[in-house]
């Protein structure tokens, strides 16, 4: 017996109506079949990359700058939302300081340097700074299998101004227009500070248009040193077959940039929620990952990972739940018996 079939028998022959669990056994499914065995639990390990973007510059994100070290620093404390997911559902993590413009300690201290530059000036960050971002998101993914064992892993990150180098992005990756992937991110009003972003968006873009060959140069360019260092950890995540699961809208355009570098890590990726960001369904659709199949539609804009965590609680939970459950062939056998002695 092939293993696709011990794990169509696990989840099918489970005491439920056939694929009544809809999604969850999907993805499920998906877990195994990336494991490659079916382990008896998930052990899970969540990471958080955060960084300071120079665009901020530009008038693109109404929070100050420090937000992103006092939050990091909340999370790190265990007083952030996603702090109180990961604690609530016994998953543990991490926050990576990859690119906090100050100088206090907030988490892991892996800066590659005190924020990314404003890319409607310069590139965002020199090729040094790239390789030393994308190799601390290597590591990462290998520490945490490594040292603590686990088998599926989570992204999240954290930094003002970072919705604004997601969009420049995925619209230099892809040529679709910020009309179309520019959102209002964690908290512009106005629709013309909208507009402000969407231009920047644009003219940020076609400023480096002439150097941007392939995702490495459009990442180093216009992006940030968080969404570096998460492609990079999704595509070792796939060099070590370790499925993981996405968040909102930034931890989707690392997945649409790693994607491009591996075609087949969409064998290892789980969607979590539907973020209220405009270009979230067409960065899924271009990691052959439908819509239809994310399973959190709550109108989610946090980031930090919180959707993502959620989705693992699920995961460990269905997981449990088909290793459990009683067994369809037991129940027709008793229901059997029952009838003949009747």
């Amino acid at each position: 017996m092939d293993f696709e079939k011990v794990v169509d028998e696990l989840i099918d022959g489970a005491a439920k109506p056939l694929h009544s669990l809809g999604l969850l056994e999907k993805h499920l499914k998906k877990v195994l079949l990336a494991w490659g065995r079916l382990d008896k639990k998930i052990r899970p390990y969540h990471i958080i990359y955060a960084a300071d973007n120079g665009v901020v510059e530009e008038a693109v994100a109404p929070d100050p700058v420090e937000f992103t070290y006092l939050q990091a620093r909340n999370m790190a404390a265990g007083l952030a939302t996603v702090s109180c997911f990961c604690q609530i559902n016994q998953i543990p993590y991490e926050v990576i300081d990859i690119g906090i413009r100050d100088k206090r300690e907030a988490g892991i201290n892996k800066k590659v340097a005190f924020g990314t530059k404003n890319f409607m000036k310069e590139e965002a960050m020199s090729r040094e700074e790239f390789q030393q971002a994308w190799q601390v998101g290597v590591e990462r993914v290998q520490q945490a299998v490594r040292e603590k064992q686990a088998n599926l892993l989570s992204f999240g990150e954290m930094g003002i101004g970072n919705t604004t180098t997601s969009s420049a992005v995925l619209h230099a990756l892809t040529g679709m227009p910020p009309e179309f992937v520019v959102g209002h991110g964690a908290g512009l009003k106005s629709p013309e500070a909208l507009r402000r972003k969407r231009l920047i968006v644009e003219k940020g873009v076609e400023k480096h248009m002439v150097k941007l060959h392939d995702v490495e140069d459009i990442l180093r360019c216009v992006g940030g040193f968080d969404i570096v260092a998460m492609c990079a950890s999704m595509v070792e995540c796939g060099k070590l077959k370790i499925p993981f699961v996405l968040d909102g809208f930034i931890t989707a355009v690392a997945y649409a940039c790693a994607v491009r570098i591996d075609s087949k890590l969409d064998r290892y990726a789980l969607p979590s929620h539907m973020s209220k960001e405009p270009g979230m369904a067409y960065c899924l659709l271009l990691g052959n990952i439908m819509a239809e199949d994310v399973i959190i539609h709550a109108g989610m804009g946090l980031g930090e990972g919180t959707g993502a965590v959620l989705m693992v609680s699920m995961l460990k939970t269905m997981l449990y739940a088909m290793q459990h459950v009683a067994r369809i062939s037991d129940f027709l056998a008793e229901a059997g018996k029952k009838e003949l002695a009747m």
